[in-house]
Formats: C-alpha cells, structure tokens, sequence
C-alpha cells in the first residue's frame, strides 16, 4: 500500500516507528532486570507524578477508564513497580507511588530512549533527526488546534 507521495503511509510508517522504539526499549529493559514492564504500562510511567497521583488523576492523564488504570496499576503492584498510601487530604482514596523499582524502571526507560534519540541522530544526522522532530512536533500542534 502506497500514497500519492510514494511509498508506504504516514501512519504505516509512524506505526513501526513507534513498535521499534518500544520493542527496543523493553528489551533493554528486561536485560537490566525491569521483567514484566510492557508499553501498556508506559500510561502509569508517563503520567504518575513525583509524590504519586490518584488513580482517577492518572486515568484522566492517560485517556483510560479508572477500571483500565485500576488493572495496569494492580498489575504493576503485583510485580513491586507501585505501591498504594493512604491520601493525607482524603483518607478514602489512595495514591499511587512510585517504589523504588518503579523509579529505577522509569529513569532507565528515560535513559534507554535517550540513547536511542542519540542512535537515531548519529545515523541519519543530527540535523535531520532535529528536523524529523520537528516536524512531527508541527503537525501534531496543527492537528490539536484545527479540530
């Protein structure tokens, strides 16, 4: 399947992008000892604050129903990544904090994919890479702005 530009679509393209970079990444992370941690879990790693965060504040962050956020947190509980305290301001809820597994995995995933960026620069040129950036960042803030 082709465009009128020639070869494969934007969103072909983009699809394996992002399948490479997380494929990699989670093979790296294994490697260092982070078993289990799927890209599904990225929607915790990405959204959590510094000090934790409800279930409902993350759900909200990651556009997920606070059912689905419910399972990857318990999930991630289960493999000792996140732990649940009882809220200061509401003893009803909890919040969800990182451990410190959690916050290794979270720095070496931050690590991994920034060695990646820097792969990526070094083979097809920092200016380049830059631009691709760039570009991808241009047309996501023109997408958010025109709908």
């Amino acid at each position: 399947m082709t465009t009128g530009t020639g070869g494969p679509p934007l969103l072909m393209l983009l699809t394996r992008m992002r399948d490479t970079i997380l494929n990699g990444l989670h093979d790296r992370l294994a490697e260092e000892g982070f078993e289990g941690v799927r890209s599904v879990h990225g929607s915790v790693f990405r959204t959590i604050d510094p000090e934790g965060s409800r279930l409902t504040t993350l759900a909200e962050r990651a556009g997920l129903t606070k059912q689905a956020m419910a399972e990857l947190v318990m999930d991630l509980e289960n493999r000792g990544y996140v732990e649940r305290l009882a809220d200061a301001t509401d003893r009803r809820a909890k919040i969800i904090r990182l451990t410190k597994a959690g916050r290794e995995a979270q720095a070496a995933a931050a690590r991994i994919l920034g060695d990646t960026e820097r792969r990526w620069a070094g083979l097809i040129g920092e200016e380049q890479f830059a631009a691709l950036k760039g570009t991808l960042a241009q047309a996501i803030e023109i997408e958010a702005t025109s709908t």
